[in-house]
């Protein structure tokens, strides 16, 4: 991507508490609302269960507002940034949301991650007429989008279910249990999958519910165990991953794990050993392949980590996010507010319109009439709820690596 660095004495970039973005730190807070411009606040899981891919998802927002502020903005605005950590945790989530709003008055917060974190954080999002753009899955967050200022660029939790019972049936397993993380994500993936499995006529042997933050589960593995499964279907998180397929292993009882892509990863390949992982199944949104928008944001992933952008699908969420917020802040044009900005989001990335991959391609077909920006991530085109709809990717470990056995639309 061209043209992307901005000279430091024109960041209006705001890190705020522990961000942990790296080595250099950018300006202190602007206390005062700057003409021509619109805040934003990227609420990011920099530590707690999301921070291997919260780091780099604020990151990614961080350089897409530079970019698009190189570019001269967007509406006439540019792009001022509040980074806050929201540590994977819905109290320190609603404390971080509170001071974007009440204190940087930001009109827009991206990157929430977490299902609980932006169950939380919605009801202050939505008493301000802020802008949410999430990457979170419960279905619960579009039954709560009643006044439609929440976006989601993941799939929800009951696609998440019906992709397992696929992966579930492909491989040929019999004897499926599921073991959640106690909070709305994890029950939600767990439950889906319940429901479309027992819709096929299938059984569920075990569901086990573990607490977080516990240095053993040896008791809710060896329950799972007594039921006999040959396959367990986690909606897990990949530090408590960790512990319990290692005190699976040590047990030497033969079974088959089927997990959602951010649990079962390279990192956990290096925290347990090719061993351990032979044979883990994973499952995850599959981003738009092919699209100029995915080989942008892959090199400009790479520049600013140094890892592939394959290694982190919700930093391509986040690439789109300020995509489709600046496009929206095109149409709406000077000074629109945040609910007229959110009123003209669903006019630039749904189903109808010329197609466009980036903001730049984006403004300039707009003088001429609708578009429909297919993203990084996927190719958007939200629903009436607000909810994109990404196609879904199988994968398997095999000797250390990850490689993909079909891809699916559930």
């Amino acid at each position: 991507m061209n043209n992307r660095e901005v000279n430091t004495e024109r960041r209006r970039l705001c890190i705020a508490g522990t961000a942990l973005l790296g080595s250099s730190f950018l300006p202190s807070i602007v206390n005062a609302q700057t003409p021509g411009t619109f805040r934003i606040g990227a609420l990011n899981s920099i530590t707690g269960s999301g921070s291997s891919y919260g780091v780099g998802m604020q990151k990614i927002i961080i350089a897409m507002a530079e970019h698009i502020n190189a570019l001269g903005g967007a509406g006439g605005r540019k792009l001022e940034v509040f980074a806050e950590d929201d540590q994977t945790k819905p109290e320190a989530a609603v404390l971080a949301a509170k001071k974007l709003l009440d204190v940087n008055k930001v009109g827009a917060i991206l990157g929430t991650f977490s299902s609980g974190v932006t169950l939380a954080v919605m009801p202050l999002t939505d008493a301000a007429d802020a802008i949410l753009m999430n990457t979170s899955g419960a279905p619960s967050i579009s039954e709560r989008n009643t006044k439609g200022f929440s976006w989601r660029f993941e799939a929800t939790n009951d696609r998440y279910g019906r992709a397992f019972a696929q992966a579930t049936k492909n491989n040929g397993f019999q004897r499926p249990a599921t073991m959640a993380f106690n909070n709305a994500s994890g029950l939600s993936n767990t439950q889906g999958f319940k429901q479309a499995w027992e819709a096929a006529g299938g059984k569920v042997v075990e569901s086990v519910v573990y607490e977080p933050n516990r240095p053993s589960y040896r008791s809710e593995v060896q329950k799972i165990i007594e039921a006999k499964p040959d396959v367990v279907v986690m909606g897990s998180y990949l530090q408590d991953t960790t512990i319990i397929l290692r005190e699976w292993y040590q047990s030497g009882y033969d079974l088959r794990w089927i997990m959602p892509n951010w649990a079962g990863n390279e990192a956990l390949i290096k925290a347990l050993g090719k061993e351990v992982c032979e044979g883990v199944l994973t499952v995850g949104t599959i981003s738009n392949e092919g699209s100029p928008a995915l080989e942008d944001f892959n090199t400009l992933y790479q520049k600013l980590t140094g890892n592939p952008g394959s290694t982190n699908s919700y930093a391509s969420m986040c690439y789109d996010m300020v995509v489709v917020l600046a496009l929206a802040m095109e149409v709406a044009g000077p000074n629109a507010s945040s609910a007229e900005i959110n009123a003209k989001i669903g006019e630039v990335a749904g189903a109808d319109g010329t197609i466009v991959h980036s903001f730049e391609e984006g403004r300039e077909k707009l003088k001429s009439g609708k578009i429909s920006y297919q993203g990084a991530s996927s190719k958007l085109n939200f629903d009436k709820r607000g909810d994109a709809s990404p196609d879904f990717s199988i994968n398997i470990i095999k000797n250390g690596v990850i490689e993909r056995q079909s891809r699916v639309q559930v």
